[in-house]
């Protein structure tokens, strides 16, 4: 296993996950309501695109990161770990840069399609909401080398960030046809 990184310290840690978590979900909510009528010089759905493909490539860093951890490559499954959070981070930056720019956009697709891509959506809110701070109590045990508890977690937190991240490609694909 992998010596500690940070100085457990369980208070200051679940104040820092829950603020920064709320910040996060208020930006969102926030800026998600509000469009900025501005001219870019490129197509605003570029941001849409750049989520998808990020979203990709934590889907994909988070599958490799599992096969790491069960191989016992814990230096290669921190990798790839903190590389899926940084892309996480970058993720945000370009989905709040695309509502505000692009607004709302709504679903055109008829009959089952309609059906199905507000199953996803409604399973995939929700769950994006939620998971962030599961995913930085997760990482916090981690880096101060609580192995039993941050698998405990894990075991939580990575199907519904892997969800999380799959959905938005879906959810992706299904509107992408409907952006103007």
């Amino acid at each position: 296993m992998l010596k500690p990184v940070l100085t457990k310290n369980d208070k200051k840690a679940r104040t820092l996950i829950y603020l920064f978590s709320f910040i996060v979900f208020a930006a969102v909510v926030l800026l998600g309501r509000v469009k900025l009528e501005v001219d870019l010089g490129f197509d605003v759905h570029f941001f849409a695109r750049a989520n998808a493909t990020i979203n990709s490539i934590v889907a994909v860093l988070l599958v490799f990161a599992l096969v790491a951890v069960k191989s016992k490559k814990y230096q290669l499954h921190k990798t790839l770990m903190m590389a899926a959070m940084l892309l996480s981070v970058l993720f945000l930056l370009s989905y709040i840069c695309h509502h505000l720019f692009a607004g709302e956009t709504k679903f055109g697709g008829e009959g089952i399609s309609k059906t199905i891509y507000y199953i996803i959506l409604f399973t995939h809110i929700p769950l994006a909401g939620l998971i962030l701070p599961f995913i930085l109590f997760t990482a916090y045990r981690a880096l101060i080398s609580e192995w039993p508890q941050h698998k405990k977690l894990a075991k939580i937190t990575w199907p519904i960030w892997f969800y999380v991240a799959v959905t938005g490609v879906v959810v992706y694909w299904m509107i992408s046809p409907y952006y103007v």
